[in-house]
């Protein structure tokens, strides 16, 4: 292809006239781009106002709940001993609260042993049975024997004896059980401990055994004198010159006769807080000092003497013989007791740590789970133990601690037992039963058996305690550290015993924030809005979404909805200029403080009516519980028809005294049954005579004790009516609420239960505002289509019919937060806005595409015209200068 340069041959500028023809051609594409840039950069700002609005609404968020508006202090002086947190149903005021026990759990710990995995016992199948509950009666301590025979004389030296680290003041007139325990007593405040004298009783012999007296018939016809004293109280005195049996003469008998009714000896003896019992004639007189303080029994003889004390006939020099007696420690909230010092031995104790609780019982309680595990030779170590018990997951957590006790024969490995509730009902019994007929593994009830109301194997590291407190003089008390229900909707978190006081006031700074929150949230936005949408008449520029309809009806739905005045609210606040915030001519709004706080001095509780959704009941058993995004405000009737019942089983006769339950007896349970594993179950009945209170509480804490039913929220209680019959019933409201028995092994259902039929539970059923409603256990939600639409509401009590009325508000927090919502998210309005102007974009794109491709074709038009031209034109020219040329010629030669 030759070189081609047009223009050459004519001398016209042709690549100049095509780029000019070319210019005119493609001035469409200056307007292409200047639509997609204005397109764009709406685009752009409705990200802006989609941004701010999201902010906006984030800022509603909170303010559409009542808590944001109505919410309490509770601000203690000692933070330290509690803190407390109150819900709007709290009445302010002080308090003054004084904790004396803090809640802890109950840890049991066992003896050593070498190792956790060696086997334990003869690996016989046992069932370790848990049950959890509270102990009564009695006290936990510990017993001491008989005082040291050098106390008598020397007492007890300082530092012999120390209570949990503290030492006792003892000295030497420290000499009887009494003078020690008042020693004791006296550190009780420190040590947690107190101590009781056992009683002083003079010894069983010392007139006498085997029903024979040993006293023998005083003779002082040798010129002596006699006399007996019993606690430094003479009991008896014979003068010089008195032979036996001659009249005033002492013997078994005379001593019974003084020493018998109302006499001078026996009034003095009562005096010195002796008792007297048994007599002297049949060897069995003994004398008792109930308040633990010595006992000497004496004879004082001069001169030649027969008979007295053990003495029948010979000579008596005199004798003397004091009895002593011992103490017992009590631990105030029954935590082991550790002795020590120098000389614990003098004192009847040993060093070391210990307690056990003492005449006490156990009583299980039916709100506590129980559980059971089975122990053979496939888990009979200390870790396989722990492991099925961790395992049963049954309010009970079990731990290896080594002591780190080492040599030959140490043995440092204990298992720890744990309730994993604190409170007093959360302490352990543990029992065991065999298999077949066969008991229990021995080694394994030595290891386990643990009944605080009787043999106890394992000791009691800590024990099961309630928070004590006393609120403005009133005691409570907790299971848990937090304390419920003492001060009106308060819950008080404990820390540690001590005194504080509690200020319940109204949380108006909060309230504060929230209202200012408000108005800056909405001024924010219309701040936005207005740069968005505004006209700046100093430069003569308007935002990227001016005259936009989408902005336009935003901004109009947004004050018309500030402006109006709510519906359905039930109090004396009805809008938002009674609480001080107004429009500005600028469209944004402005706060009246004084306003505002006289609004919250007068009517606090009904401020969160204006910004939140408020559903107000005249029945206080029924309850608001949430809105949909379809409710409308407004007053409504509520009718109940039908009320949730709960599904029960109940035995079809009375109970007997003692019902039997046999070894190896499970029984599966069906709780709530929706068809699925997590409704079905197995528990197992610890073999043994119950009375039907015992057996209600089993039961209860069985099946309770289901890992599966607890996770999903669901219980039984199982009690015994007045007409002797056994009932159990779920916890659950509604059709779905049902529970079921079926024997596996041991005991039938049918020998407690008899012929008896489960009997399913109902959801509630009624209408609101005249609208159907749906049921769902006690919950009446109002069905899609009505003005009641998603008006969820619980309803309790007893009656059916007309229950009064809910009035259900929405306040201008929460409308705002739907709007925004309505123009937020995928299927927003912004949203819609901005897909139709990405598309308008895409549109200009394909169009100018189209343009650009017409374009090339016209230029190759343009050219190909020109370049015709140009030819044409060149020829023209070559044909002119061969004509002039030739004209040129002939001039010159004619």
């Amino acid at each position: 292809m030759g070189i081609s340069s047009p223009g050459i041959g004519s001398g016209l500028d042709i690549n100049g006239i095509v780029s000019k023809l070319m210019q005119v051609e493609s001035a469409p594409l200056a307007d292409f781009d200047k639509k997609s840039a204005s397109y764009l950069a709406q685009v752009s700002a409705f990200g802006n106002l989609s941004s701010a609005l999201g902010a906006f609404q984030g800022a509603l968020s909170p303010l559409t709940s009542l808590s944001s508006f109505q919410s309490l202090t509770a601000t203690p002086s000692d933070s330290s001993v509690l803190s407390a947190s109150a819900t709007t149903k709290a009445l302010p005021g002080n308090y003054r609260v004084n904790v004396t026990q803090v809640a802890q759990a109950q840890t049991l710990a066992s003896g050593g042993y070498k190792s956790t995995t060696s086997t334990i016992g003869l690996g016989g199948t046992t069932t370790i049975n848990f049950s959890l509950g509270s102990v009564s009666g009695g006290s936990f301590g510990l017993n001491g024997t008989t005082l040291g025979a050098g106390v008598l004389t020397g007492g007890l030296t300082p530092g012999a004896l120390t209570i949990n680290g503290t030492a006792i003041g003892t000295d030497g007139s420290t000499r009887s059980a009494r003078l020690l325990a008042d020693a004791i007593n006296a550190k009780s405040g420190t040590t947690g401990v107190s101590a009781k004298a056992a009683a002083t009783v003079t010894s069983a012999t010392l007139f006498g055994a085997a029903g024979a007296s040993t006293f023998g018939a005083v003779d002082t016809s040798g010129g002596g004198t006699y006399a007996l004293t019993v606690g430094g109280v003479q009991v008896a005195s014979q003068a010089a010159g008195v032979a036996a049996g001659a009249a005033g003469s002492i013997n078994a008998a005379a001593l019974d006769t003084a020493l018998t009714g109302d006499t001078a000896v026996t009034r003095a003896l009562a005096d010195a807080n002796i008792t007297v019992s048994g007599s002297a004639a049949a060897g069995t007189l003994q004398f008792t000092n109930a308040d633990g303080a010595n006992i000497n029994v004496s004879e004082a003889v001069s001169g030649a003497v027969t008979g007295g004390i053990g003495n029948s006939g010979t000579a008596n020099s005199g004798s003397s013989t004091t009895a002593i007696s011992a103490i017992s420690l009590v631990s105030a909230d029954a935590s082991p007791i550790t002795v020590g010092g120098t000389n614990p031995a003098a004192a009847g104790l040993t060093a070391g740590v210990g307690g056990a609780y003492q005449g006490a019982t156990f009583a299980a309680d039916p709100d506590r789970t129980s559980g059971n595990i089975v122990i053979d030779s496939k888990n009979n170590t200390l870790q396989g133990i722990a492991d099925a018990i961790n395992k049963g997951n049954f309010g009970v957590t079990a731990s290896l601690v080594s002591d780190g006790a080492t040599g030959t024969n140490a043995t440092p490995n204990h298992l720890v037992l744990t309730s994993s509730a604190t409170g007093a009902s959360s302490t352990m019994r543990i029992t065991l039963s065999g298999s077949g007929g066969n008991p229990p593994d021995a080694d394994l009830v030595n290891l386990l058996g643990y009944d605080p109301g009787g043999t106890q194997n394992l000791s009691q590291k800590a024990s099961a305690l309630d928070t004590l407190a006393n609120v403005n003089g009133i005691a409570v008390s907790s299971s848990s550290t937090s304390i419920s229900g003492a001060i009106a909707g308060v819950t008080v978190n404990v820390n540690k015993t001590g005194s504080s006081t509690l200020a319940v006031a109204r949380d108006t700074s909060t309230l504060t924030t929230s209202v200012n929150g408000f108005v800056k949230a909405y001024n924010d936005l219309n701040n936005q809005i207005s740069q968005l949408s505004g006209y700046n008449a100093d430069t003569k520029t308007g935002g990227p979404l001016l005259g936009d309809s989408t902005v336009r009806s935003l901004q109009s739905a947004l004050r018309a909805q500030m402006s109006q005045q709510l519906t359905g609210l039930k109090g004396n606040l009805t809008n938002l200029s009674q609480v001080g915030i107004a429009f500005q001519k600028d469209g944004s709004l402005t706060l009246d403080s004084s306003k505002l706080n006289k609004a919250i001095t007068s009517n606090f509780n009904d401020i969160a009516g204006l910004f939140a959704a408020v559903g107000k009941t005249t029945d206080s058993d029924i309850n608001f519980v949430s809105s949909g995004a379809s409710t409308q405000a407004g007053d409504y009737a509520v009718d109940i028809t039908t009320l949730a019942t709960q599904g029960s089983l109940t035995s079809a006769a009375a109970l007997p005294a003692t019902t039997v339950i046999d070894s190896d007896t499970t029984w599966t349970v069906k709780l709530n049954d929706t068809a699925t594993a997590s409704s079905t179950a197995t528990i197992t009945l610890p073999a043994g005579s119950y009375t039907p209170s015992q057996l209600a509480t089993e039961l209860q804490s069985s099946i309770n004790g289901v890992s599966s039913f607890a996770n999903a929220g669901w219980s039984i209680s199982a009690t015994v009516g007045a007409d002797g019959t056994l009932k159990l019933q779920s916890n659950r409201y509604g059709a779905q609420s049902n529970i079921s028995l079926n024997d596996d092994t041991g005991t039938s259902v049918a020998s407690v239960f008899g012929a008896a039929t489960p009997v399913a539970g109902v959801d509630v059923a009624g209408t609101i505002g005249g609208y159907s409603a749906t049921g769902d256990g006690q919950t009446l939600t109002g069905a899609d289509g009505a003005p009641v639409a998603g008006l969820k509401l619980t309803v309790a009590g007893t009656a059916i019919g007309s229950r009064g009325s809910i009035g259900f508000s929405q306040g201008y927090a929460y409308q705002l937060n739907t709007l925004a919502g309505n123009y937020l998210g995928a299927k927003g309005y912004i949203n819609g806005r901005t897909t139709g102007l990405n598309q308008s974009v895409k549109d200009i794109g394909k169009q100018k595409d189209a343009l650009s491709a017409r374009l090339v074709d016209v230029e190759a038009r343009y050219r190909a015209q020109y370049t015709k031209l140009d030819t044409l034109v060149a020829s023209l020219n070559s044909t002119a200068s061969y004509l002039t040329q030739q004209l040129a010629s002939i001039a010159k030669n004619g």
